[in-house]
């Protein structure tokens, strides 16, 4: 049997193995296996609560408004000084609310710097709840829970990058771009907004970019809705895309895409689909657990609650990383990936999925 690779040295702590590539190397092994040894089956089951991240007691240390609406706030651990679990650019926490809500929120701070999380919120208004609570509750010296951070929008650090901001999509990006830059990368970020007192960070990546030619900002103001065309022009076709944004960005980006099957695309959304035409029905997992999924919760919405170390990413049934397998029953498909063969052999999507009033799906899990 070939020698495995050994992971490559932390990028922010070279005393020591990189952690993200140390666990993508434990699944390439756990998968090679599961799929070259005979009469071993692959399964879709998720961590237990007992490998779920513990919960991190923060402070909020500041906070500091970034544009009209939008606010970012610089959370430490209870004692200011002790160092925070590392991260990787393109992650997020899951942040426990005073409430009680649990919302899930970018870091975009400098992964250098472990004693503090950065985070930036925009104030939904007709959202559910949680940007409100942040931005009108939340004040110095507040004190929260997190669990995490989690990678599931991950940076592999290509020679040529295109990263495209949509909005507050700029946080899970910054990171990267700070990662870039810091690697000598070639890369080009664009920048969309409403306009430009909506374009957060514009001090921050101007120091990245001290020559002026690597940062272009689109406001739709004075230029109106972007051609996505014009957007992915701005870098070579070998470059891979990095997307995050609203779902009227990351679709007109895939769309013009989808012809160019060379060049890679990276998404994360920032909006989440409410339910539409919800009805309730029940999962039931392996061991006999059953979980109710109301009218108005998805199914990974439910999933979450039990497993909060489940695996998601946009939750808008594109990218698949929440994929698991039906075992029995029949579900309501409503993602845009699965091929219908993908569908016949069980897979589903639970982010955008359902099923018919009253149903019950057994999962593997």
């Amino acid at each position: 049997m070939p020698t495995q690779p050994q992971p490559p040295n932390d990028l922010y702590r070279p005393e020591r193995p990189d952690q993200f590539m140390t666990q993508l190397t434990r699944l390439s092994r756990v998968l090679f296996f599961s799929l070259t040894l005979p009469g071993v089956r692959r399964s879709s089951r998720l961590p237990t609560p007992a490998h779920v991240p513990a919960e991190t007691p923060l402070t909020v240390r500041s906070r500091r408004d970034l544009a009209p609406d939008v606010a970012e706030f610089t959370l430490t651990a209870q004692r200011p000084q002790e160092p925070l679990p590392a991260w990787q650019p393109g992650s997020h926490l899951d942040v426990i609310l005073p409430s009680g809500r649990m919302r899930s929120y970018s870091l975009c701070g400098d992964p250098v710097d472990t004693t503090v999380y950065r985070i930036a919120v925009r104030r939904l208004a007709n959202g559910r709840g949680g940007s409100r609570e942040l931005h009108d509750v939340v004040l110095p010296g507040t004190r929260l829970t997190a669990r995490g951070p989690f990678c599931t929008f991950p940076f592999a650090a290509e020679p040529t990058v295109l990263f495209l901001a949509g909005g507050i999509g700029i946080t899970p990006l910054l990171p990267m771009v700070r990662e870039a830059a810091r690697r000598g990368l070639d890369w080009h970020l664009v920048q969309t907004g409403r306009d430009h007192a909506s374009l957060a960070y514009a001090a921050e990546l101007a120091a990245l970019d001290p020559i002026g030619t690597r940062i272009t900002r689109h406001c739709y103001d004075i230029e109106g809705y972007p051609d996505p065309a014009v957007l992915l022009a701005r870098a070579p076709r070998s470059a891979a895309v990095y997307c995050c944004g609203p779902t009227r960005l990351l679709d007109s980006v895939r769309r013009t895409l989808s012809a160019q099957t060379d060049r890679g695309l990276h998404a994360q959304r920032f909006t989440k689909d409410s339910v539409a035409e919800g009805a309730p029905f029940t999962l039931r997992l392996r061991d006999g657990t059953r979980l109710p999924v109301p009218a108005d919760q998805t199914a990974l919405d439910v999933l979450l609650d039990a497993y909060p170390a489940a695996p998601r990413s946009c939750r808008q049934g594109y990218c698949g990383t929440c994929r698991i397998q039906v075992l029995d029953g029949t579900p309501d498909h409503r993602d845009h990936l699965l091929t219908s063969e993908e569908r016949d052999a069980g897979a589903l999507l639970p982010c955008v999925s359902r099923a018919e009033e009253g149903t019950l799906l057994s999962i593997d899990i």
